[in-house]
């Protein structure tokens, strides 16, 4: 079997650390080639780590990719290209000749790039005037968060180190060893490079105001002069016909700007309930159609994709039994369209005209429920819901928002039933384990997490954001230096570039915290307060298959507990440079 192989010392990029003796940087360590340059990677020499002063103040960043008076983005190889998208039926949905691609993008990526991501008008006042090539689009995220962070101050101990950072932020991005989500490709620059405006209504933090103080989340007039940046939110919403279309109106600005959101709807009445004027409740299920429709009717970021939502709710809801098969009932409404005639097609008419189908559903569920949900009742008669028996029961209530009270009583195992065949029929709604989630909780004394992003890898309190950037692992390979007839020739990874790139795109994210604008004062608010990041990395699957490993074995998944956690650490260790 080959042998999963990693390199390099990993200490990673200590830009914190200090000659103890006397605090100055280091010049010409013995056992280092007097030029400042070590092992060389992807044919560049790596360069020996500078280490900053006692008293500098900021991130030092060293080259290990680029050189120094060389623009990254002058070395790049471009051709022109054509992008065409398509829809099932064979109509042009977009069209552009001539797009400026790097030679080594495949056409995928091309696609997407200039499908999605190219600005396609509104360059410097000029309707017709768009993005041609990725060099452009590539100089507008770098370029800005570089400035940005110069501007707020204390990210870079000098303007060389501010220099470096934004040449390897934008080697590492226009040679696909990374990325950030969408909104920042989307929205990133467009003010700053081309002055294009956009529409007022989102909220950010004022660096002028006082900590705490009555100006520090001010409302802005130009969307792009502080842009969404964040992919993943989670919202709340309170039992209150406003707080819902209060809700409605912030999902659609994150729509609009590429976001995706989340949403615990536990604490809307169910149609069960009274309302406090006397009439009874339409219920959740009712506002949720809503949702769904406004969801639909919204494309994320102007391009083709539909809006991305996540839909949660706590299995001691009123309306639960009806949430878990609402995309059931829906699904077989959409089959007898199409058995009558109507395209079958996601985007056909049969699928427009039934509900649920722009959100992902979950259901929030306690250990108590999972408990209950193992046991059989037997026959026996279930207690009353004023009952104190402490013994285990397969009876599971649903309470009332408004008053606590038992509404219906349930077999917790028929619902574990219903939930496993509603995912088999439709795949949702999906499962959030809540009492292992809170157990993880990374600020426990603050309050609980009640929801996720669409995607479920963004789990924390509710009214927050969170900025994603992804690794690609394969570009991190280089060759064994190994080769004898003993020992295979595998691949390698280098963890030096691994763990610089860790540490630039994890300084990239924090400045784009601050830079960015969100739907309202209180996501603004916790996200400069508490500044969640998520740093990935994609292609594993295919990094294990260049090292002959399998997915599922023990070394293949010690290679990612690997990865995983020298990542993790770089994060870490580099927020903690930041913060101090």
């Amino acid at each position: 079997m080959a042998q999963a192989n990693i390199i390099g010392n990993g200490k990673g990029m200590q830009a914190g650390d200090r000659d103890e003796s006397s605090g100055a940087p280091t010049q010409n360590d013995s056992g280092h080639d007097p030029s400042g340059h070590d092992q060389p990677v992807d044919g560049k020499p790596t360069p020996r780590r500078r280490r900053r002063s006692a008293r500098s103040r900021g991130l030092r960043f060293d080259r290990m990719v680029t050189e120094q008076g060389v623009d990254p983005l002058d070395e790049v190889l471009l051709e022109k290209r054509t992008s065409v998208i398509t829809n099932p039926d064979g109509s042009v949905v977009f069209k552009m000749e001539g797009a400026e691609i790097p030679a080594e993008w495949s056409q995928l990526a091309t696609d997407i790039v200039v499908s999605k991501y190219f600005r396609k008008a509104g360059l410097y006042g000029d309707k017709e005037q768009s993005e041609t090539s990725v060099r452009q689009i590539v100089y507008r995220i770098a370029h800005t968060i570089r400035e940005a962070g110069e501007r707020f101050g204390g990210y870079f101990a000098s303007t060389e180190d501010a220099d470096t950072f934004e040449a390897e932020l934008s080697y590492f991005l226009v040679h696909q060893y990374g990325a950030f989500n969408s909104p920042v490709w989307f929205n990133c620059g467009l003010w700053h490079e081309y002055d294009i405006k956009g529409a007022g209504g989102n909220f950010a933090w004022n660096p002028t105001a006082k900590a705490d103080g009555p100006n520090e989340i001010f409302e802005i007039d130009n969307a792009y002069e502080r842009p969404q940046c964040s992919a993943c939110f989670i919202q709340s919403v309170d039992d209150d016909l406003m707080s819902i279309y209060d809700l409605v109106k912030s999902e659609a600005r994150l729509f609009k700007y590429g976001s995706g959101t989340g949403t615990n709807f536990s604490a809307i009445r169910g149609r069960q309930e009274k309302l406090s004027g006397g009439g009874t409740s339409s219920g959740l299920m009712s506002f949720l159609e809503v949702f769904d429709r406004a969801a639909g009717a919204t494309k994320s970021g102007g391009t083709t994709r539909r809006a991305a939502k996540m839909v949660c709710l706590d299995m001691d809801h009123p309306e639960i039994e009806d949430f878990i098969n609402w995309k059931v009932l829906e699904e077989k409404k959409a089959k007898a369209l199409i058995a009558a005639g109507y395209p079958s097609d996601f985007n056909g008419e049969a699928y427009h005209t039934v509900s649920g189908q722009n959100s992902n559903n979950s259901l929030r569920i306690k250990d108590d429920f999972l408990q209950a949900a193992t046991l059989s009742s037997g026959g026996a008669t279930p207690p009353s819901p004023t009952s104190s028996a402490a013994e285990p029961s397969d009876v599971w209530h649903t309470r009332a928002r408004t008053t606590g009270e038992v509404v219906e009583t349930h077999s917790a195992s028929n619902l574990w039933s219903q939930i496993a065949q509603a995912a088999w029929e439709c795949a949702d709604p999906g499962m959030q384990y809540d009492t292992t989630i809170n157990q993880w909780h990374t600020c426990p004394n603050t309050d609980r997490i009640r929801a996720s992003n669409p995607c479920s890898e963004f789990m924390f309190l509710d009214n927050s954001a969170c900025n994603l950037a992804s690794l690609n692992l394969t570009k991190f390979i280089v060759e064994s230096p190994e080769d004898d007839e003993k020992t295979s020739r595998a691949p390698v990874m280098n963890v030096e570039l691994y763990q610089h790139a860790s540490r630039v795109f994890t300084s990239a994210m924090e400045i784009l915290i601050d830079l960015s604008s969100y739907p309202t004062p209180a996501i603004a608010k916790t996200s400069h307060d508490y500044r969640p990041v998520g740093l990935g990395y994609a292609n594993l699957g295919t990094l294990l298959m260049r090292m002959g490993l399998s997915y599922n074995s023990d070394e293949g998944r010690a290679v990612a507990g690997s990865l995983t956690a020298i990542m993790c650490a770089s994060a870490y260790e580099t927020s903690a440079q930041i913060a101090s």
